[in-house]
């Protein structure tokens, strides 16, 4: 879920992207499946605190992960 789609009309606070957490998300796990988006590509997954090291070690495994940056720095260099 990208961190723009993740929030209705961009005005509510940003959700965690784990399956059935509303927690606020912090961070943004930035990724990419190399066997079907271009190497700049970046698709983009929010977590809380509690999520982080989870989603991260799971796009990790397969080789997707490419950065975990805080989602305020996120929305800085972004935005």
């Amino acid at each position: 879920m990208s961190a723009e789609a993740n929030t209705e009309a961009n005005t509510e606070t940003p959700v965690c992207s784990a399956k059935g957490c509303r927690a606020d998300a912090v961070w943004v796990l930035a990724w990419n499946n190399p066997k079907i988006h271009t190497p700049e590509r970046r698709k983009t997954w929010l977590a809380c605190e509690s999520h982080r090291e989870h989603l991260s070690q799971f796009l990790g495994v397969r080789g997707f992960l490419k950065d975990v940056v805080l989602l305020r720095e996120w929305e800085e260099t972004s935005g």
